[in-house]
């Protein structure tokens, strides 16, 4: 069965467990797929990436709030980013 990797670098986990350092040290600030017999049983992200990940998923909720707030008929109001 084929299975769909979101990492340009894999390794095993019996790799990962030897050294997990190394693991990151891998992915070169990218994140790092460790399989488990051929399958992706996690994804070995450093500490940037991950803050990197969750500023974008907080602009995404922040967008959603804003679109339906807009949809439900609320002016929107012009502020400069200065005043925020």
């Amino acid at each position: 069965m084929a299975h769909r990797v979101l990492a340009e670098i894999a390794v095993s986990i019996s790799e990962h467990k030897k050294n997990p350092m190394a693991t990151v040290a891998a992915g070169d600030g990218m994140a790092v797929a460790v399989l488990n017999r051929n399958e992706p049983a996690f994804y070995c992200v450093p500490a940037k990436a991950y803050e990197e990940l969750m500023d974008l998923v907080e602009d995404l909720e922040l967008n959603r709030l804003t679109d339906s707030r807009l949809a439900d008929g609320q002016e929107p109001v012009r502020v400069s980013l200065d005043a925020l």
